[in-house]
């Protein structure tokens, strides 16, 4: 494949280069920022923006908003209009090259005259997987790729992991004092950590397509599960065998956001047409596992799914490869208590070389709490 990669420049240009690069990233990063106007609304399709620039102004912006919409490339030409002729273009993913819902943007850059693109990272849908990179260096274009390269992959994670292992990405995240517990041996658990952390948890769920928890938490806290703060909020999902569940919990509610309940086939008929009434979709899985509730929202075009549930279920999805990424507050207080519960239940695992590590791990300050990010090896059990 005929295209530059990014990288260091000669000492004989050196601050020539090195003054592009700023440019560069600068602009980059401004695409990363109007893609993420569209947290949360795009799936299956990834967050992307794009900038026009000629002579150094800033002629044309634009990001997808949801699957179906243009593409980000197409607002920024239409916005730069003849301007883009002889300009810049920076787009933090490759342009796609085929027909979709919408026509290929490689072919929308190469009409409006681009002179030079600017990429972050190569889209690994087989159906672009560098495919646009090469119509665009086919008709003349200049192109570079990889600049700010990691931080495209990680606003789009949840796109990349969906194409390639065609399964939505699972975030656990938990909230744990600092012996190790989500609540106090009579379940309450408001609130474990800070408003500060609580203030991130809404940020991450406007990112993502769905949240899911058990039954149990239902029973036990009565959550809302929505995004505040006026951002996108996700599909609301309980996991219930039983359907043994409040009929006054807020989440049936769907008004609010709209709820999802998975169960069992034929368990209780009165409650389950309790929420037919409610407007709350339910339907009926087997095997009734996280596995197989991942698999059912890839189907229905989900990236991210959030899992905000107890020990039990988070142990189950851990298992069964439903977990990527953890997300993990730890706030600096103790409860005690020999049966309180503890964020991630029986794994079967019985001497410490057994246990799971994470990888790529980073953690962070919120507030008075610790935040430890990280990921499954190998994504999965």
């Amino acid at each position: 494949m005929d295209y530059s990669s990014h990288h260091p420049a000669s000492d004989s240009t050196e601050n020539k280069i090195s003054s592009g690069r700023s440019q560069d990233q600068k602009m980059m990063q401004r695409c990363l920022e109007l893609a993420r106007q569209a947290l949360g609304k795009t799936a299956p399709n990834p967050l992307v923006g794009a900038v026009v620039v000629q002579d150094g102004e800033i002629v044309g912006e634009g990001f997808h908003p949801a699957a179906g919409q243009p593409h980000a490339e197409v607002f920024a030409l239409r916005q730069a209009g003849e301007r883009a002729r002889g300009a810049t273009i920076y787009i933090n993913l490759e342009p796609c090259n085929h027909f979709g819902r919408t026509p290929p943007c490689s072919e929308a850059l190469i009409q409006a005259g681009i002179k030079k693109a600017v990429i972050g990272m190569i889209d690994p849908n087989p159906r672009v997987a560098g495919s646009g990179v090469a119509r665009l260096h086919q008709a003349g274009i200049e192109v570079v790729v990889g600049v700010e390269e990691a931080d495209c992959q990680a606003l789009n994670e949840a796109f990349v992991y969906r194409v390639t292992h065609h399964r939505p990405l699972g975030i656990l995240k938990y909230a744990m004092t600092l012996d190790g517990k989500i609540a106090t041996t009579t379940g309450h658990s408001s609130w474990v950590t800070s408003s500060a952390a609580r203030a991130k948890v809404h940020q991450w769920r406007s990112g993502c397509d769905a949240i899911v928890i058990g039954g149990n938490t239902v029973r036990q806290d009565n959550p809302l599960l929505t995004s505040r703060q006026e951002l996108h909020t996700p599909l609301r999902i309980v996991m219930s065998r039983s359907l043994n569940l409040p009929t006054n919990a807020q989440l049936w509610n769907t008004a609010t956001a709209p709820t999802l309940v998975v169960t069992e086939p034929g368990s209780n008929p009165e409650f389950r047409a309790f929420l037919d009434d409610r407007g709350v979709e339910v339907i009926e899985l087997i095997p009734l596992t996280p596995s197989a509730l991942m698999t059912c929202l890839y189907e229905r075009g989900l990236m991210s799914v959030l899992w905000e549930c107890g020990g039990t279920l988070a142990a189950q999805a851990i298992a069964d490869g439903s977990i990527q990424k953890i997300l993990a507050f730890i706030a600096p207080k103790i409860i005690g208590g020999s049966t309180a519960p503890t964020p991630v239940g029986d794994l079967g695992l019985t001497t410490m070389t057994d246990a799971l590590p994470l990888e790529r791990v980073s953690w962070q300050l919120v507030g008075s709490d610790l935040l430890i990010e990280g990921y499954l090896e190998k994504g999965a059990r």
